[in-house]
């Protein structure tokens, strides 16, 4: 890996132990603190990417994972393979209801179309690279399009190295760039699952609450061509071979324990202004929350009496419900704090530090006024376009992808915009071809009718013309007419037919303008002012990036000058977390004290035998037997179930391995608890808990309750 310099107002920072999601390249920087928590490790091997522990660690595109075999068995959340068990799940064999375990390879089964495994190879600073002196010179939409255009030859050059994935991100607000590159691993197989009475024990209910009990957990492999190449799925395939696994901890952990996290947190705010603190929290979520309970409630009445429909919507009822519950957490931790109050204090600090200096006024000071404006423009084009998105279709929105692909298509595919280039095609196709597993109509028409009825009752002025017209919206329309407005462009089309679907893939525009399917003929109407209206908002973006990223150059010297710790917001990189197995003084609420674990008595109490606690009659059986082998906790006196740390994470860190201080496996983080996910705004040292899967539960179940004595075996813990 190529040495990465960071600007040195970054590196002399005091960092507190717990907080901070860290790239691997800073880790030195805080090697105190690291060795002062109990790191056996040398802090400087952490960034080494390539070699271990971080060579075992992966992500899936939306959660992490770790490579705990020589042959490619990648460990992660349950709820991270749980779209692949329901796509491999049928009525008649429903592998969610009661897990799935592949004895051999020939029994695995495919993940879920567009499934990947993302394997960092290299990370390189590209800053000056993708904001070159000419660039520095642009503003609004033709920034946008210089920086993009670098990034695009950047990532082009990077993936010429075949079976690769390249991509440009940003850090501290578009004040950095990286250049990752990734080995994709296009083969991925489904290996093992327990039943959902494990896996999602305690479901919604229990979902961001204390004590737990879930088995989180589940694998998948990683298949490459015989001669190591990243290849699409044939028989012919075979497992990947990393170059570094995770080893399984032979000691379990206990109170007290160092304990570090590796993964790919999705995103935080921790940076951002007092302004974009309301917006989210006095409109944003509380939106978001009625309409995720809004889309819960249909889902559940349209798929009530239809087997098969549950299926295929059960992936996107788990991922509505955990964000429904996360936000609504969030909104009450808000409503209990001073948060606003505080980063309306700091902002105004920053701003008066900045105006006691003139050659600071003169850097910063314009910038700090001007993305408070931009700001409030983004924010007012949001809840204006709220409802717009969701009155739509799926099937519309397909067919806008398709002909925005066939009109990208007719360009050298350097000039097609970012995500319609050939190497974007796996994954449209991919979608395209799926979009069955995951779609029954009925149930999208009530989605889009519900949501169409909000939309249409807008004033004309805050509507879009554009969309108006080729749906067939009118003022003052009922509900009754929407819905036979809808009724007639589902059944004016052929595109929920997989097979007149996927035909559209590879045709030209004339095509598409020739067709009288309804979709396609709406697709073809939007598509003008539809690329205007993007034009317009990359106006807005461009202008936002030149004054946020100043922004945040001064938010970090005036940071740097108090001495405060300086990490970027996650963003979807790689990033160590580390801290202590930790219970808390005092529970959510006033409750009592919460214990750092969790063990399988609990099981055995909360356990109905149905509905979201219906442990498995076999685990039950085991519990009551005291089956419990090697895997009893010497202080417990049994099996430890799940765990809670003092460590700094986020969505996306499902599946991230924990490590102890010799990098052994030792669980799998899963989840925060309620009253401190408003981290991701506000990290609060005192409340804040991540909670983990002991490894022990895990092996536990599989030795004793699920006999995946293959596994272990791979795994090396016989």
């Amino acid at each position: 890996m190529k040495k990465i310099l960071l600007p040195l107002a970054l590196l002399s920072t005091v960092a507190q132990a717990d907080e901070g999601m860290w790239m691997p390249q800073q880790l030195p920087q805080v090697a105190k603190q690291l060795k002062a928590a109990g790191l056996k490790l040398d802090p400087a091997a952490l960034t080494k990417l390539t070699e271990f522990p971080m060579g075992a660690i992966v992500s899936l595109g939306g959660c992490s994972a770790s490579f705990v075999s020589p042959q490619g068995l990648v460990a992660t959340n349950h709820h991270c393979v749980y779209n692949s068990v329901a796509v491999n799940s049928t009525p008649e064999r429903d592998l969610l209801a009661n897990g799935f375990l592949a004895k051999t390879f020939a029994e695995e089964l495919p993940a879920s179309p567009g499934s990947r495994i993302f394997v960092t190879k290299e990370v390189t600073n590209v800053s000056d690279k993708i904001i070159a002196a000419d660039v520095a010179k642009l503003a609004g939409k033709a920034r946008v399009d210089a920086m993009e255009k670098n990034m695009k030859s950047m990532v082009a050059e990077c993936e010429k190295d075949a079976g690769h994935r390249c991509n440009v991100a940003s850090y501290y607000g578009g004040l950095e760039f990286y250049l990752i590159k990734q080995l994709e691993i296009r083969d991925v197989r489904l290996v093992h699952a327990p039943p959902s009475g494990v896996g999602k024990f305690g479901g919604d209910t229990d979902n961001w609450m204390w004590p737990r009990h879930t088995g989180d957990y589940g694998f998948y492999r990683g298949y490459v061509s015989k001669d190591g190449k990243a290849a699409d799925f044939s028989k012919d395939n075979i497992p990947y071979v990393p170059k570094h696994h995770l080893k399984i901890a032979k000691e379990g952990v206990k109170e007290g324990d160092f304990i570090m996290v590796l993964g790919y947190p999705g995103r935080t705010n921790r940076h951002r202004l007092p302004s974009e603190v309301a917006f989210t929290f006095d409109w944003n979520y509380p939106a978001f929350v009625q309409a995720s309970q809004e889309t819960l409630q249909i889902i559940d009445r349209e798929t009530k009496n239809d087997p098969d429909a549950k299926l295929k919507y059960a992936g996107q009822v788990a991922g509505v419900n955990n964000y429904y519950k996360n936000r609504k957490g969030m909104l009450t931790s808000y409503e209990n704090s001073d948060f606003l109050a505080r980063k309306t204090r700091e902002h105004a600090d920053l701003k008066a530090w900045i105006d006691s200096n003139a050659a600071r006024k003169k850097e910063f000071g314009a910038d700090i006024v001007e993305v408070e404006k931009l700001i409030a423009q983004r924010d007012a084009d949001t809840k204006r376009d709220f409802f717009l998105t969701s009155s739509s279709p799926r099937l519309l929105r397909t067919a806008r992808e398709l002909y925005r692909l066939s009109n990208e298509s007719t360009k050298p595919n350097v000039e097609r915009k970012a995500g319609y280039q050939e190497r974007d095609l796996p994954r449209i196709q991919a979608g395209v071809a799926a979009l069955d597993r995951t779609y029954a109509e009925p149930v999208d028409k009530a989605l889009v009718l519900n949501s169409l009825v909000k939309y249409a009752a807008q004033p004309k002025a805050q509507r879009s013309a554009n969309f108006d017209a080729a749906v067939g919206i009118t003022d003052g329309m009922t509900e009754a007419q929407l819905k036979a407005v809808l009724d007639k462009m589902y059944a004016g089309s052929q595109l929920a037919d997989k097979a007149a679907r996927t035909a559209w893939l590879g045709k030209k525009p004339e095509d598409f303008k020739a067709s009288n399917d309804s979709f396609i003929k709406a697709a073809v109407a939007m598509y003008e002012q539809g690329m205007k209206s993007e034009a317009e908002d990359e106006e807005l973006a461009g202008k936002i990036q030149q004054a946020y990223a100043n922004y945040m150059k001064a938010k970090i010297a005036y940071m740097t000058s108090k001495g405060q710790a300086v990490y970027p917001d996650a963003n979807s990189t790689l990033r160590a977390t580390f801290g202590k197995v930790a219970g808390r003084a005092h529970g959510a609420d006033g409750t009592g004290a919460w214990t750092a674990f969790t063990t399988v008595k609990g099981v055995v109490a909360k356990a109905t035998g149905e509905g979201e606690f219906n442990a498995p009659a076999a685990q039950l059986a085991a519990i009551k037997a005291k089956d419990f082998g090697k895997y009893v906790d010497p202080k417990l006196k049994t099996v430890p179930v799940n765990y809670l740390a003092t460590l700094d994470i986020t969505g996306g860190n499902s599946g991230s391995a924990a490590l102890n201080a010799k990098g052994e496996f030792i669980g799998l983080a899963f989840d925060g608890t309620l009253d401190s996910i408003i981290s991701d705004w506000d990290f609060n040292k005192e409340n804040t808990r991540d909670i983990q899967v002991d490894v022990r539960y895990m092996l536990w179940n599989m030795k004793h309750v699920d006999k995946a004595d293959n596994l272990l075996k791979e795994m090396n813990v016989q």
